[in-house]
């Protein structure tokens, strides 16, 4: 794509319905990729899925499909989902009439989201990395589950509940990166310094976290690449 080559990109992390800080992240020449979960939370999900419409009908940008995301879009497909407050006020967002056209529109652009893409060394994905994603095409993800889908939706989890009411993530597949290779994820909050969190796995690749807590209280990070 011209717009990489010639500008680059910004990666922009988890959103949560922070559409201030998306306007202030998308202020750039660079091309948006936004690693998923646009909405739930914050104050307004429905602003931040218009704005980031508004990036792809101007080729401005993509995003990757979080599981947020992907709730929503099922949810839009009418399927019954059990109680969720955040995605409740999502839902009442887009039935104000002033986003008549915006709730089909949001269902269209969630259905055809890829769940990762990769550039050269870098892969954006939601929720984690799975060694598939070298070899599949990327795929879409309001369908039935898969291992990859999973992974890059979820990231890596024991099975087991956190005191919180979140499942238990362990981090084990940055040891299956390969050497050279970048994955960068949102999904999972593992900073403790208010910047991304990288880490190295034992094949040399490395994953960065980008999931500062945007919409939950925290801010929204993004990082810039020139060369992926």
């Amino acid at each position: 794509m011209t717009r990489i080559r010639e500008r680059g990109i910004r990666v922009v992390g988890d959103v949560h319905g922070d559409l201030n800080a998306f306007r202030h992240a998308t202020a750039t020449e660079r091309f948006v990729i936004q690693l998923g979960d646009l909405v739930d939370h914050g104050p307004d999900s429905a602003g931040v899925l218009e704005l980031m419409i508004d990036l792809i009908d101007t080729r401005r940008g993509l995003f990757i499909l979080g599981n947020h995301d992907r709730k929503l879009g099922r949810a839009l497909e009418g399927r019954r989902l059990r109680r969720d407050p955040p995605l409740e006020e999502t839902l009442r967002q887009l039935s104000d009439p002033e986003y008549d056209t915006l709730r089909q529109r949001a269902y269209e652009e969630i259905a055809d989201a890829p769940v990762w893409v990769r550039l050269g060394n870098s892969l954006f994905v939601h929720g984690g990395f799975h060694t598939a994603m070298l070899s599949l095409p990327p795929m879409t993800g309001l369908g039935d589950m898969s291992a990859p889908l999973s992974r890059a939706l979820f990231g890596e989890t024991t099975g087991r509940m956190q005191p919180d009411g979140y499942p238990e993530r362990r981090l084990s597949w940055i040891n299956r990166i390969p050497e050279g290779m970048t994955v960068y994820v949102g999904h999972d909050r593992r900073s403790t310094d208010g910047r991304p969190w990288r880490r190295t796995g034992r094949l040399g690749g490395t994953a960065v976290f980008t999931d500062l807590g945007a919409g939950k209280g925290g801010h929204l990070a993004w990082i810039d690449i020139n060369d992926p």
